[in-house]
């Protein structure tokens, strides 16, 4: 049976709509929905002078192949004020309801994955809804202990801590939290990317990995006791590690993933090696569930310039978690 596939619209101003149309003239290995606004995805269809009919789908129906020039789409009604590139936070609730309705469907076995579009976090926090990103929200709607793990040709890097400010970091990283966290990543590296033992890279939290103390002392009272502990279960794991030499090529070479400290320490690596081609993946649900590795780029909306490769390599990521899962 093909891959089923869910994909959110994400924020409606955006380039998210834009992308789940350029995208309807591929030649996709799975059945497809869009949810989101048919209106939405008309009018933006217009725009782009793009020739696209939207098919109504509604949950139940039968999950076909998707075809070029085709969507079928998942009537999720959005708000008003839908002029590309002007966001509003009356919106949010638009964006929430197709997170919502898509998590929803991939618990009840409707489709096998989901795939999301960017969205806007400071328009939903202005609506007046505490909104971290995705990957927490997702993990709210599951029960799921999520970890969120970025990829790109030769290089997966994952995440001890996702949007937290710079200053709460030091205290969000504990034992107790990195050994969830690697136990989950070493997990679906076996279970989901059929890697039969996982080599992984820890990169310290401070300069130099603290300089034995004199820079910090996490590396000596939190990360070291974590890997020590783990590699009593068989975890091969290598660190903490200098983060400023830990993506040399020759430390890369043997390594299956690396787990950064923070947001900012290991994606800007791994974007500047693939962006256009990176897949935010989250690790440690109940679902699969993969995302684009950009913004909303509400310059671009409406604008027929955004490039789909980032959502492209999301999708056929998605497939190839779900081909993995059933073997």
């Amino acid at each position: 049976m093909m891959p089923r596939l869910v994909l959110t619209t994400g924020e409606p101003a955006g380039i998210g709509p834009d992308l789940c149309l350029q995208i309807a003239s591929q030649n996709l290995p799975c059945a497809l929905v869009i949810a989101g606004d048919p209106g939405l995805l008309s009018d933006r269809a217009c725009a782009l002078g793009l020739d696209i009919e939207p098919v109504n789908w509604s949950p139940g129906s039968p999950s076909f192949p998707h075809s070029p020039e085709r969507l079928h789409v998942w009537h999720v009604a959005s708000a008003a004020n839908l002029s590309p590139g002007q966001l509003s936070p009356v919106n949010a609730d638009y964006v929430l309801k197709t997170l919502r309705a898509a998590t929803d469907a991939c618990l009840a076995g409707q489709f096998d994955a989901m795939v999301t579009g960017p969205i806007n976090k400071a328009s939903i926090n202005q609506a007046g809804i505490p909104f971290s990103g995705h990957t927490e929200y997702i993990a709210n709607l599951t029960g799921g202990e999520p970890v969120m793990l970025l990829t790109a040709p030769a290089l997966r890097v994952a995440l001890a801590t996702t949007h937290l400010p710079l200053t709460e970091v030091s205290r969000a990283i504990t034992v107790g939290s990195l050994e969830r966290i690697l136990r989950t990543l070493h997990r679906d590296l076996v279970g989901r990317f059929d890697i039969s033992d996982p080599r992984i890279l820890v990169a310290g939290l401070n300069p130099h990995a603290g300089e034995g103390g004199y820079l910090g002392r996490e590396e000596i009272e939190t990360i070291e006791p974590a890997l020590d502990s783990l590699r009593a279960e068989g975890l091969n794991l290598v660190g903490p590690l200098p983060a400023d030499t830990l993506f040399l090529p020759p430390m890369l070479v043997e390594a299956d993933a690396v787990l950064a400290m923070y947001h900012d320490q290991g994606l800007p690596v791994l974007k500047h090696l693939g962006f256009g081609r990176a897949v935010n993946i989250t690790l440690g649900l109940p679902i699969i569930r993969t995302s684009v590795d950009h913004g909303t780029a509400l310059e671009l909306a409406g604008t027929g310039k955004a490039d789909p490769g980032s959502l492209l390599a999301a999708i056929d990521a998605a497939i190839d978690l779900v081909r993995r899962s059933r073997h």
